[in-house]
């Protein structure tokens, strides 16, 4: 496509809302409907064509239907198809293309199939789309640059003397690899190149946030593709932006600990909360990410990072490698003054983490034993105990399913108590102290800890009660193979009653 062509996703979301807004009189779908019998004759011809296979029960691909509309709507200037197929009429087809959830979006080349990793809201659906139909670099003349300039959130041009000489090469490889998040342009048009205000070489992002204008401030001829990639990464990153489900993945990849304000945006202070911080956040850019959060939409998440009130605006540092939480008080404003000390103090390692807990359980009444997080250490890493933890959140249908088979397991070694801890912990309640070199990503999580060391060993394998014991077996320290019991004993066995809590069976 040429870039003479091109419609800004602003300018294109524009454009639909007004369409979808002219008029009550039905409207046919821009949305091709395809089917087992159309699907390549429909997919295959397309230079660029999206697909979303879904179920008409799920909730996710109800919610995105209005804007998978728009985006086609507005997409249909470009050239840009949008496809769907229903996957409980088409299950075949939808088993063919390795759908597993729903909504499954996949983009297709001429028929050939790569993952979608775009937005799920129509700007950014046209947005994504939109790089995706341009090369990786767009040509930049002097009539397109303002144009160009102002066409994305984030804009990359490289200002040269030839497109075949540096930068350009290393331009270009950062472009290819990087298509999806920026758009990058190239121009040698000495107009364009004076309008910019610049000297060639040169390399320009402009942003709809934060400084308009940025210009690379190393030599730009004799740098490499990973130092304009770094250069890319952090000027991606907002002073103080809004995370939600599209910007989270930014913040995770730069690794820096993140610092959230939890704000109501339908309250009239909430942008003056926001502008208030701004100071605070330029002071620690680089060494700690701020944003802020619609509380009204994250209030969960919220609880998560341990903030016990639903009070705005309220604040929390978040250490995302080790997920341990620092709340602000919450019996206090949020003062920026305050704030800025409270960072000071993280980054010089003075604060506390907060730590989730449930209570440490009176008794301990199955062979499994239940652990919490503020006996995690104690029994955890008890030298002379091999230790075996499930993971578990109570919502988990996985969870539920090993449930029977773990108490089994603990059962099985109730003997070798005194040197082996089969154990449970709840880790939706819980969280896990800083001393654990670990996060739980997934449920259930089942790790074990030999005794005498501190290093965890995953379990990775079936989960059937055999393979826990083999492994159990294999990987303990300890002696904790079951004694043979004498003949008499066995037979006192087999009458005695069975231990309570487990008759069902």
């Amino acid at each position: 496509m040429r870039i003479s062509s091109f419609v800004s996703a602003a300018s294109a979301v524009a454009l639909a809302s007004l369409a979808a807004a002219d008029g009550d009189a039905e409207k046919p779908s821009d949305v091709i409907n395809i089917t087992q019998e159309t699907f390549e004759a429909t997919v295959n011809p397309e230079p660029l064509i999206l697909v979303e296979f879904f179920a008409p029960w799920c909730g996710h691909c109800k919610a995105l239907a209005p804007e998978y509309e728009l985006a086609a709507t507005s997409l249909k200037e470009n050239n840009i198809k949008l496809a769907k197929v229903d996957c409980v009429d088409q299950a075949e087809l939808c088993q063919t293309h390795d759908v597993h959830g729903y909504p499954t979006l996949k983009m297709f080349r001429k028929g050939e199939a790569t993952e979608y990793g775009g937005p799920r809201k129509s700007d950014g659906i046209i947005s994504y789309m939109i790089k995706q139909s341009l090369p990786a670099v767009s040509e930049v003349t002097a009539a397109n640059l303002i144009e160009f300039q102002n066409a994305d959130k984030m804009v990359v041009i490289a200002y040269v003397s030839s497109t075949s000489k540096a930068p350009a090469p290393e331009f270009s490889a950062v472009a290819e690899k990087h298509r999806d998040e920026y758009l990058f342009g190239i121009t040698s048009d000495p107009q364009a190149i004076k309008a910019a205000g610049v000297s060639a070489p040169a390399v320009v992002v402009y942003r709809t946030f934060d400084t308009p204008a940025t210009e690379y401030p190393y030599p730009v001829s004799s740098s490499k593709a990973e130092e304009f990639e770094d250069w890319l990464k952090e000027l991606a990153i907002p002073i103080l932006g809004e995370v939600n489900g599209d910007t989270y993945g930014v913040y995770v990849d730069s690794g820096r600990p993140l610092a959230y304000l939890f704000v109501d945006p339908s309250e009239e202070k909430s942008q003056t909360y926001i502008d208030a911080l701004k100071p605070v956040a330029s002071k620690y850019r680089g060494k700690v990410n701020f944003v802020w959060i619609d509380s009204t939409k994250f209030g969960d998440h919220a609880k998560a990072l341990n903030l016990a009130e639903a009070k705005w605006p309220s604040f929390v540092i978040q250490n995302l490698d080790k997920q341990l939480k620092y709340p602000y008080d919450q019996s206090k404003d949020v003062e920026p003054a305050a704030v800025s000390a409270m960072v000071a103090d993280y980054l010089d390692g003075k604060l506390v983490p907060k730590l989730k807990s449930e209570p440490v359980p009176a008794t301990q009444d199955e062979n499994v034993f239940v652990l919490v997080c503020e006996q995690f250490d104690e029994v955890v890493f008890d030298d002379s105990k091999d230790v075996f933890v499930e993971f578990y959140a109570p919502w988990c249908g996985h969870c539920k399913r090993l449930k029977p088979i773990w108490d089994s397991l603990a059962d099985r070694f109730a003997g070798v108590k005194d040197r082996l801890v089969i154990a449970k912990m709840d880790a939706t309640e819980n969280d896990l102290p800083p001393s654990v070199p670990f996060r739980v990503g997934g449920f259930p999580t089942l790790k074990f800890k030999p005794a005498g060391s501190r290093d965890f060993i995953d379990y990775d394998g079936d989960r059937s009660l055999e393979s826990l014991i083999a492994f159990v077996e294999e990987k303990s320290k300890n002696d904790v193979k079951p004694k043979v019991k004498a003949p008499e004993e066995e037979t006192q066995a087999t009458f005695a009653k069975p231990s309570e809590g487990h008759d069902e069976l």
